[in-house]
């Protein structure tokens, strides 16, 4: 049996990066699956590729269908949109292991479905500091720099990855993304680790 290795981590810990770069390792034989959202489909993308697209009525029907395997709620100018996960046959575990990205509530929510030995979190550390010093550089390259947001995230991320929740969620390992490359590699060896004991135990 296969399984999900979810990377998490606050805003600015390089968490895209290594999600990246992990997913184009062909020797990890990671899948990735496509989620679904019910915000409007934006210029550029296109159905099936960045996302499935679907009203607000399908979320609620795959819900009530046991469906949804994850799922977060954003309030917008638009109102609540809508990103989550579905059963809808891409994850089978019982042929391969998958990578996903997401916040630490969904990683808690897969985990609740699938079973906690079948979901593997890859937690993305960065001194506060640090990440600050990289969310400021980050913003300063835009073209129009929203300060005032990167700081609400910021002081969302405390909350949110809280000492006390990363706790409850069962996290032990860390991995310090003080050089990317390093850390990278770091999280090969111990998912290609993960990998040839369960290999051994078959």
């Amino acid at each position: 049996m296969g399984k999900i290795y979810v990377v998490i981590g606050k805003s600015a810990s390089g968490k895209d990066s290594i999600f990246k770069y992990l997913k184009e390792d062909e020797k990890l034989h990671l899948q990735t699956v496509v989620g679904y959202t019910t915000r409007p489909i934006r210029n550029g993308e296109e159905a099936g590729c960045e996302y499935f697209f679907v009203t607000d009525e399908d979320f609620e029907k795959l819900k009530i269908d046991g469906k949804i395997i994850e799922y977060r709620t954003y309030n917008t100018i638009h109102g609540p949109w809508n990103y989550f996960t579905v059963n809808d046959g891409q994850i089978e575990l019982s042929k391969t292991d998958y990578l996903f990205i997401n916040t630490l509530e969904a990683y808690n929510q897969i985990k609740k479905y699938y079973g906690e030995g079948r979901v593997v979190p890859i937690y993305i550390e960065v001194e506060d500091g640090e990440r600050l010093s990289r969310a400021l550089m980050r913003e300063k390259e835009q073209l129009d720099p929203k300060y005032a947001e990167l700081c609400r995230r910021f002081l969302a991320d405390n909350e949110d990855f809280s000492e006390e929740k990363i706790t409850e969620s069962g996290i032990k390992k860390r991995f310090h993304n003080n050089d990317i490359r390093e850390c990278v590699e770091e999280i090969k060896k111990y998912i290609q680790n993960d990998k040839s004991e369960r290999k051994t135990l078959v």
